[in-house]
């Protein structure tokens, strides 16, 4: 017999204590006060490279990256925007006293110019090929969808804009040994080489790497494609190589002797033939690969690393680039995480990391994998062979939750929107919280039941005038009661007679006036800020079979315009402190082009269990819901 539930916020916790928000405020504004200058990121000067033979006559050449000004560089077509992180959850592993690993969710192009110069050790990439926006979509958010769309629309050239944009913010955050991987294939990989070599300079080229895999479908009409390209530039003259991360077996049939030595090891044996010296090779010691790899395949669909989707790539692959290009402890980046295995690859290998993605989806998964990483099958200890593990500071940028935006005391939700508006903050107390360009700013409560009233609206107009000498101020807050509203419109109608006169604008949150900083600077830039809410969750259940159930949530519903649900993740372990989904049921992707929001779960044993579902929208909207039920 089928059961229904509604979601009544039993995953939200009310946990947000004077110390909660305390820290909260903290990490947030440490990542919002690491702005910089506009500085020009350097771009080399390759005059030899790029020289024209005199019998050629004069040809021009471009010298700059595809889509850059040689005064503006990208800020021109891609105008730089100032909006805070919103910190959602901190995942704690009990070492406070560690720099936290950052999991963002966001524009990778904007969370990298609000992160600081010459930070990172090693960046490793891979972002979407040029080779058709529906293979490209993997996890259905509308800010993918959009975000591609735009990739496509220009073609080539619209492609490699999109892409050098960010590639120049990846050199500004290496540190000058730090190296960048960027993995490519044939659609595109011969273009971006010709960006690169123009971004971090012709000899700063590393290798052209070669991932050669069997797995994949055949063709009948030209030779099979069954590699992809990894280029490896370093930003400074000098880079990390560690040769015992690079170590593949030798192979044992070659063109030297092989040889046993006393031991019984078996080793390979050439002599010079102009010098006479004799070189051994130990088959066991292995051997610094070549820039051809054929040694790792690509993961099929029965792999257990494997979480859904098409793009992801083997934990070997990225354990043998972090491994030779990093050392324990420095920092690796990847802006297009997707599913983590960058994150979780370095996790594992003792390295730092901060990544990012533009979908919701693929944060969340890349969270379960890591808190799986780190905790294994118990889900509450942290593995012995990890160490001392960093926190995970998951974040958003420019999408923002509104039911955790309204557990924040009234300080804190005053800096954060006044910080999302474009304004500066003031130290001093009383009606006034901040300014935007001299203007008086005053914000209102943080919860939406306490619209700002007509009380307020004199009360602050008196203020600026009287303490102040001003004649115009802005008041920010979630609503406005009649009162208020009417107030601000006799003050207005008072500038004609009165010398003291003073006009108030007032600007809901959530209306196209107060994210007019960010869509006046392009036209696109329209869904870069946005407030969200979780869905309602719905969940009916069957039993089907001995101990095997059905679980449907198709009819939940997103309570975000235009947005419909498009994922869910299960969790039937749940042990009340952690949701981490179980294995298969993290990302499960689309079925004849529909989310598939019913599932079939068989249990081991019979009993009590707790469950939680993870309930996600294309708008970024997710919610928990956790319920009980009794396997028979």
């Amino acid at each position: 017999m089928a059961k229904k539930r509604t979601t009544k916020n039993k995953a939200v916790k009310q946990k947000h204590n004077g110390a909660k928000i305390t820290e909260w405020q903290r990490e947030s504004q440490k990542i919002v006060e690491q702005k910089e200058e506009e500085v020009n990121i350097e771009i080399p000067q390759q005059a030899e490279f790029f020289k024209t033979p005199i019998r050629f006559g004069n040809i021009p050449v471009d010298k700059l990256p595809l889509g850059c000004d040689e005064k503006e560089q990208y800020r021109k077509i891609y105008p730089k925007i100032s909006l805070p992180f919103q910190v959602v959850e901190k995942v704690s592993f009990g070492h406070k006293d560690l720099e936290p690993n950052q999991l963002i969710f966001g524009d990778n192009l904007h969370v990298m110019r609000s992160l600081p110069s010459n930070s990172i050790d090693l960046v490793y990439i891979d972002p979407p090929f040029f080779s058709g926006r529906n293979y490209n979509v993997v996890f259905g958010d509308q800010n993918e969808v959009r975000s591609f769309t735009d990739i496509w629309e220009g073609g080539m050239p619209g492609y490699l804009t999109w892409l050098n944009a960010r590639l120049l913010e990846m050199k500004r955050l290496l540190k000058p040994t730090g190296s960048i991987f960027v993995h490519c294939d044939w659609h595109a990989s011969h273009y971006i080489k010709c960006e690169l070599d123009k971004i971090f300079g012709y000899e700063k080229f590393l290798n052209e790497i070669i991932w050669g895999y069997s797995i994949g479908g055949k063709s009948k009409d030209k030779f099979g494609r069954k590699h992809d390209i990894i280029l490896w530039y370093r930003k400074g003259t000098g880079h990390i190589f560690n040769p015992e991360g690079a170590k593949v077996p030798r192979k044992p049939n070659s063109h030297m002797k092989l040889l046993l030595d006393s031991e019984g090891r078996q080793y390979q044996q050439k002599t010079d033939a102009k010098t006479g010296k004799i070189y051994k090779y130990y088959i066991d010691a292995g051997k610094v690969a070549e820039d051809y790899w054929t040694d790792i395949e690509t993961l099929n669909y029965e792999d257990v690393e494997r979480i859904g989707y098409p793009t992801q790539k083997p934990e070997k692959l990225l354990k043998r680039i972090i491994t030779t290009a990093s050392n324990p402890g420095d920092s690796v980046a990847d802006f297009f995480c997707g599913g983590g295995t960058t994150p979780s690859v370095a996790q594992k290998l003792g390295r730092k990391w901060i990544v990012s993605d533009i979908s919701k989806i693929a944060v969340s998964v890349t969270r379960d994998r890591l808190l799986r990483a780190v905790l294994g099958e118990n889900k509450k200890e942290v593995q012995q062979s990890l160490g001392k593990v960093p926190d995970i500071m998951i974040a958003n940028w420019g999408v923002y939750e509104v039911l955790e935006i309204v557990k924040m005391n009234e300080e804190t939700f005053r800096n954060f929107v006044i910080s999302a508006y474009n304004g500066r903050l003031t130290s001093s107390e009383g009606k006034i919280h901040g300014y935007k360009q001299s203007v008086p700013i005053f914000v209102g409560s943080p919860s939406q039941e306490e619209p700002v009233t007509e009380k307020e609206v004199i009360d602050f107009a008196k203020h600026i005038v009287k303490s102040k000498g001003h004649h115009q101020g802005t008041m920010i807050a979630w609503g406005f009661t009649p009162g208020a509203r009417n107030a601000a419109q006799q003050l207005e109608v008072q500038k004609a007679i009165a010398i003291d006169f003073v006009k108030i604008q007032l600007i809901p949150i959530e209306s196209n006036e107060f994210k007019e900083h960010i869509t006046s600077k392009h036209p696109e830039y329209k869904n870069l800020l946005k407030f969200i809410l979780p869905p309602e969750v719905r969940i009916s259940t069957k039993r089907t079979a001995n101990l095997e159930y059905e679980f449907d949530v198709s009819e939940s519903v997103s309570l975000n315009p235009r947005g419909r649900i498009i994922n869910v993740q299960w969790d039937f372990s749940f042990n009340g402190e952690r949701f981490i989904s179980t294995p298969g049921y993290s990302f499960l992707g689309m079925k004849n082009n529909k989310p598939v929001l019913k599932i079939n779960y068989k249990f081991a044993s019979a009993g009590k269990k707790k469950i939680a579902c993870k309930v996600q929208d294309d708008e970024g909207g997710e919610k928990v819901e956790i319920f009980e039920m009794n396997a028979k």
